[in-house]
């Protein structure tokens, strides 16, 4: 490899293309004479508007442009148009002129140029500058097709971590239920199943993993894997949780997992359930007016400690009652002014719901976070899951 193969990068399948415009012919011969020999491709204009046509065609990756050119319009018009065209607004623009006074420069950076080179030009200095440029423009490429790789693995994660989720929701007898999921940055960390148990009953269970992305992605598809291993009929929220915890101890290297399991007898109406950590959830009576959080006394979060004993809370439920399982991610969604949702904003909207159906409860909940949100996106995943007893 040569010197100047070095310091502009390997142009052996690809010459860069570079475009010198000035409307001195003497100027042109000495800039091609000085840039000949370099590895680049060089093309020639004798004025902007000529300038303005060859880039369009050709797609220079970098234009040297002299500012003062008459009769036509000058280089400032001639960089302004470059840089308002989609087809040539990516070509790095070098100003070359006599005009060396501090506020020629400045508009020359004002309609969009990179650099400015003072006439008259010495060959280094020209050479050094397009060598740099050449190099930050073909880095900017190499980082956006970095860039645009990442962007296509976090999608094929987010999809393979959708798929984890349950498709179409089983019909529960006495209970319709509806789920909101989104996660902040393609994968997330939070999770929820609905789980149909041999004995008639119905586990469901809302989990989130510490973090946001890929690593909380990780550690989210652990939870289901270990979930959907659980060696009996998941009928008991406290031992459901202490397995959760005791293998989640031996893969998650500290990182936690807060986890909600709960058990629905539809025979019965009663809810069970235990919490490891995480948020519990809202009930709502429209029969009284009123919506509480759900009394109980969780333990620490998975994938800390051991856990000795895990205590279970019970419910006795009645038709028209409603349950809403949620992440933090919804109370924690800060708005404009800063603030948290919060739980009491969330315990008030969700009492004061007026459709019927648990996916129109959904979109009216997360109608008032998004309003609240003021246009902000969320820096964390959000996912709710909301009963409706029958």
């Amino acid at each position: 490899m040569t010197s100047h193969q070095t310091a502009t990068g390997d142009r052996s399948e690809s010459p860069e293309l570079v475009l010198l415009v000035d409307d001195n012919p003497t100027n042109l011969q000495v800039l091609f004479q000085t840039l000949d020999g370099q590895g680049l491709k060089l093309l020639i204009a004798k004025s902007g508007e000529t300038a303005l046509n060859i880039a369009r065609k050709n797609r220079p990756s970098l234009i040297l442009l002299d500012i003062m050119m008459p009769p036509g319009i000058d280089g400032y018009e001639t960089c302004r148009r470059l840089k308002a065209d989609p087809d040539t607004s990516d070509a790095a623009v070098i100003f070359l002129s006599a005009l060396d006074q501090t506020k020629d420069k400045v508009r020359g950076f004002e309609v969009g140029a990179v650099d400015y080179i003072p006439k008259p030009f010495q060959a280094e200095e020209v050479i050094a500058r397009v060598n740099t440029h050449l190099t930050i423009r073909r880095l900017n490429r190499e980082l956006q097709a970095r860039h645009e790789e990442i962007e296509r693995e976090l999608k094929r994660v987010s999809d393979t971590q959708r798929r984890l989720l349950p498709g179409k929701l089983s019909d529960i007898p006495n209970m319709r239920i509806a789920t909101y999921y989104e996660t902040s940055r393609y994968a997330g960390g939070d999770y929820y199943d609905v789980i149909e148990l041999p004995d008639g009953r119905w586990g469901l269970l809302i989990a989130d993993a510490a973090g946001h992305s890929t690593p909380a992605a990780v550690l989210m598809a652990m939870t289901c894997a270990i979930m959907r291993t659980y060696p009996n009929a998941a009928t008991d929220p406290p031992h459901v949780i202490k397995y959760l915890n005791e293998h989640l101890c031996k893969v998650s290297n500290q990182v936690f997992v807060t986890a909600l399991y709960a058990v629905f007898d539809p025979l019965q109406r009663t809810l069970a359930f235990s919490s490891a950590g995480h948020p519990v959830p809202l009930q709502c009576d429209p029969a009284d007016d009123t919506a509480e959080f759900l009394p109980c006394d969780p333990v620490f979060p998975l994938g800390l400690f051991p856990i000795e004993e895990v205590p279970m809370s019970e419910l006795q439920l009645r038709p028209g009652q409603r349950l809403l399982f949620f992440t933090d991610g919804i109370t924690e969604r800060a708005g404009g002014n800063a603030q948290l949702y919060g739980m009491d904003r969330l315990r008030e909207r969700f009492k004061t719901l007026e459709a019927a159906e648990p996916a129109k409860l959904i979109d009216q909940i997360m109608d008032d976070v998004n309003a609240f949100a003021g246009g902000m996106p969320s820096d964390d995943d959000q996912t709710l899951l909301l009963g409706v007893v029958d």
